[in-house]
């Protein structure tokens, strides 16, 4: 059994992950603004909620374990908006939720991964960064700070910590609502995709999943595409 945090684990992507990892067996420490919850009729004994926001008050969660395995970033904004009409503040939040927030809670949680014989840390991009798209200079600057901070401490932490990005299109989660919220923007959606998809939050959780495993023990450094083959394809 390993130990994992993920914050931002109480709906999308970051509640699949917890999900998968508890039935797997793992311990994970879910952070989130108001609390996780497992699915009713499943056992809690592995799972360690806490309330902590990871953006204005980076969390340092060495008060609840004394190693980490692995940690998880998901908190994410979606914010689409030609160039002319963006303000500052809105740039600075899309810098905070994405990047900061990342930057700060693994400031406040290294000594504790370190401890770990092979930790690994997953944050999340964008298909926005490889690919142009239309009103996504705010969300997409933001995401390539995450893309090179994917990089930078994967060369700075190594050999203990490996660090990798996932850079997914848009995904059915409760964050991209309001651009999947019909039959008709959910299938504009999939045909802009070459797979003619739009992928669920459970099979970029699963992704994670293996980022944070064993199995990707040589893997670090690397930002990983799954967004139906929208960067890479026609």
């Amino acid at each position: 059994m390993k130990t994992y945090a993920i914050i931002g684990d109480s709906k999308g992507i970051g509640a699949a992950l917890r999900e998968q990892l508890l039935d797997a067996g793992h311990h994970v420490i879910g952070v989130s603004r108001t609390g996780g919850q497992r699915d009713a009729g499943k056992s809690t004994e592995s799972y360690q909620p806490l309330v902590f926001d990871a953006v204005a008050h980076p969390c340092d969660l060495s008060g609840f374990a004394n190693q980490l395995d692995g940690l998880v970033y998901c908190p994410g904004s979606i914010t689409l908006k030609p160039l002319r009409g963006l303000k500052r503040d809105q740039l600075m939040t899309d810098l905070e939720v994405n990047y900061l927030g990342a930057v700060q809670t693994l400031q406040a949680n290294f000594k504790i991964l370190k401890a770990s014989a092979n930790a690994s840390v997953v944050l999340f991009s964008s298909v926005a960064v490889r690919k142009g798209m239309s009103f996504h200079a705010s969300i997409a600057g933001a995401k390539g700070a995450v893309e090179g901070l994917t990089r930078s401490l994967a060369a700075e932490w190594a050999p203990t910590i490996r660090v990798n990005a996932i850079a997914p299109s848009l995904t059915d989660t409760p964050l991209a609502s309001a651009l999947l919220g019909t039959e008709d923007k959910r299938k504009a959606s999939a045909d802009r995709h070459p797979l003619k998809r739009v992928a669920s939050a459970a099979e970029v959780a699963s992704l994670a999943a293996w980022l944070l495993s064993d199995s990707s023990a040589s893997v670090s450094g690397v930002v990983h595409a799954l967004d139906g083959g929208l960067s890479s394809i026609q």
